[in-house]
């Protein structure tokens, strides 16, 4: 087992990470990008360091980490990509502007190099879990949100439905029914009004 550890909020640790896996003659035939973090509250008081890096973390080094693996998996004919996003990619996320955004950028970054992938032996999927239990909620201070207080899922069968689904080849896996359900739902309903209730599930509950 290798582990090299980065701090992905720098810009310049994917190119450091991939020369040191280089350096070590490891192939990456498979890569999931599941690094990342929230921020909770409102964006006009929220700390602009601790925003930037999240765009870093959750866009910047995704992207950064895809394109460079990319070239080795295409040149073998093989390889996967899994990108996590969260159901929170499929609706504006007031309270947590930013990571809400970042993760509609993952869900459509991803979507689209899986059509650019086609027939090349590599599969992107873009895993879309809604709440789970896991630290995120309190890195990000929304423990007592409404959403987690409505229960999570548990992380083993995200994480099961996850691996099927990559295996698969899908390139969106939504773990849960009631979690597609929502995710689907938000398409066809008006931005204000999902808007809204995204903004009711985030607040504290009472």
């Amino acid at each position: 087992m290798h582990v090299i550890p980065a701090d992905l909020s720098q810009s310049e640790a994917p190119e450091q990470l991939f020369s040191e896996i280089a350096q070590r003659g490891l192939p990456v035939d498979i890569l999931i990008n599941n690094a990342g973090f929230g921020l909770y509250g409102p964006f006009a008081e929220s700390d602009s360091k601790t925003s930037l890096a999240m765009v870093e973390v959750n866009i910047a080094a995704l992207t950064a980490l895809t394109r460079l693996a990319l070239p080795g998996m295409i040149e073998r004919k093989r390889g996967r990509i899994m990108n996590v996003a969260s159901t929170a990619g499929f609706q504006p996320g007031p309270l947590m502007a930013v990571y809400y955004a970042t993760k509609a950028y993952v869900i459509m970054f991803s979507e689209a190099i899986a059509n650019e992938l086609k027939d090349s032996g590599v599969s992107v999927t873009c895993l879309c879990p809604g709440a789970t239990a896991t630290k995120f909620a309190g890195r990000a201070n929304m423990e007592s949100s409404r959403l987690f207080k409505m229960g999570a899922m548990k992380s083993l069968d995200v994480a099961k439905a996850a691996y099927r689904g990559m295996m698969a080849g899908k390139t969106l896996v939504i773990p849960g029914f009631l979690n597609k359900t929502i995710a689907m739902s938000v398409r066809f309903s008006p931005r204000k009004m999902v808007t809204a209730i995204s903004r009711s599930l985030q607040e504290k509950a009472k």
